[in-house]
């Protein structure tokens, strides 16, 4: 089966929104404080370019004052649009002469291009005019800080910290609420990805590259609700960011709900992602592929919500074990990403915190290393990399065994394709003493492949869910 999503995903194009919701800036009553969104556009190495947006939540102000720390020794080189000076780890940015009048609500945008070493985190400590940012108590929409949007939303999903938002790459990730009243606005700066929004359990809108704005669900009955967002999209090259909930008027945010007992963590290719399964055909353009995308529909995330868990699916097309589709981007391979929070930036790592252990993870990779023939020039035989799949695969395996602890099972996929090699990796896991490593072979019979590029298409997802949610039942896992 042809896995071409490392390719087709990067060069897919993103279309505008639907009809479904109406942009708008929530309406908020003058307090003290400020939101800002601090969105890395571009990076190499050593260097990088970042967006940065306030939004003044106090009193109007004629003249404005925006400082902020680096937490890694990133120094900023050029700005636009401000004038901008750092000292240390602190920077201070000032308004230039044509937008230093903000109004309350008001929001204006600068640039900053910067260089770093090791890695480059998001700043932290934004404060406008001597006001911390995110500073409103008062104001139950307001999502505040970082602390503010995570306190609003339950999230299982591998976020970070960015100013007044989070930010994020895997595909998949969801954010869970509640509020009360007639609708709800959420807070977006992502101009690459769609998203699903379901209120009360139920698909409301599909937004497409909703850019950097606060989209409104409205229209619906007085009373309290649930909402949950759900990215559907994959992109590997770029971070998203979410700003948290706005209450409409009249209206509040309640308290986010409860975690989850169950915890799952799927980790894949794009057969788990998800890729181009609401096709309905196999042939499909780069954009097509990211439009017809759904992670949220993945056999994954339906297995996961049939065992009511929370759950990852850590899931990045085209890559492998070892060796990635058709040969392509040597000297990277899935144990290079899987650390990272933030997919496109080198040397991130997820700061896990303690409460995600799940009970189960289930690791399907092998399709990419072994769907097409080695090339000529490739480093590989036959014998060499069946052999390296098979030592990096164990040492993969005894990696997350050290992360989540005893209690975790871990169950390896395997297809006709691999299930061979992936069920040696089993069998030498099981020697070493590590008997909660079980196999599960794929069972491809019944499957259409109508989605993209032959992939899994939505009722494959549905039908191989089942499946693993019936073999998942055998595992006695006391949950």
């Amino acid at each position: 089966m042809a896995t071409r999503g490392a390719t087709a995903v990067l060069t897919a194009l993103m279309l505008g929104a639907t009809a479904a919701v109406t942009a708008a800036v929530p309406a908020r009553a003058a307090a003290a404080g400020c939101a800002v969104t601090y969105h890395v556009g571009g990076q190499w190495s050593g260097g990088f370019t970042a967006d940065v947006t306030v939004t003044n939540l106090g009193a109007p102000v004629t003249a404005w004052t925006l400082t902020w720390s680096y937490p890694s020794g990133q120094r900023v080189t050029q700005a636009w649009n401000a004038a901008v000076a750092q000292a240390g780890a602190q920077v201070t940015a000032r308004n230039a002469a044509w937008n230093g009048g903000l109004a309350t609500g008001d929001s204006t945008a600068f640039g900053v291009m910067g260089s770093f070493g090791a890695a480059n985190p998001t700043p932290t400590g934004f404060a406008l005019n001597g006001t911390t940012c995110g500073d409103d108590p008062g104001d139950p929409g307001d999502p505040g800080g970082p602390s503010g949007v995570l306190a609003q939303t339950h999230t299982a999903g591998r976020v970070v910290a960015a100013g007044q938002t989070v930010q994020y790459s895997w595909p998949g990730i969801y954010f869970e609420g509640r509020f009360r009243g007639t609708g709800v606005g959420l807070v977006f700066d992502d101009a690459v990805n769609d998203y699903d929004v379901a209120v009360d359990g139920r698909v409301v809108a599909t937004l497409v590259k909703p850019g950097t704005t606060t989209r409104w669900i409205d229209g619906l009955a007085a009373g309290e609700h649930s909402v949950r967002l759900v990215k559907r999209t994959e992109s590997p090259w770029s971070a998203s960011a979410f700003g948290g909930l706005v209450a409409a008027g009249g209206g509040a945010i309640l308290d986010r709900p409860a975690a989850r007992t169950r915890q799952v963590e799927f980790i894949g290719d794009s057969l788990t992602a998800g890729y181009g399964n609401t096709s309905g055909t196999r042939d499909c353009t780069g954009d097509q592929v990211t439009r017809t995308t759904n992670t949220d529909l993945s056999f994954g995330a339906l297995t996961a919500r049939e065992l009511d868990a929370d759950y990852q699916v850590n899931a990045y097309s085209g890559i492998g074990m070892v060796r990635n589709y058709n040969g392509g981007s040597p000297g990277v391979t899935y144990g290079t990403y899987y650390d990272r929070a933030l997919l496109h930036v080198d040397g991130d790592v997820w700061d896990r915190p303690a409460t995600w252990r799940p009970q189960l993870v289930v690791v399907d990779l092998g399709t990419n290393d072994f769907s097409t023939p080695i090339n000529s020039g490739e480093p590989w035989t036959e014998a060499s990399l069946a052999a390296a799949y098979r030592a990096t695969y164990v040492a993969f395996l005894e990696k997350l065994r050290a992360r989540y602890g005893a209690g975790t099972t871990f169950v390896v996929v395997g297809t006709s394709l691999f299930g061979d090699k992936a069920q040696q990796v089993v069998r030498d896991r099981n020697a070493a003493g590590d008997a909660k490593v079980r196999y599960w072979h794929l069972d491809d019979a019944g499957l259409d492949l109508l989605g993209c590029h032959w992939h899994y298409s939505v009722a494959d997802d549905r039908l191989i869910a089942d499946r693993l949610g019936d073999y998942v039942a055998t595992l006695g896992l006391g949950w």
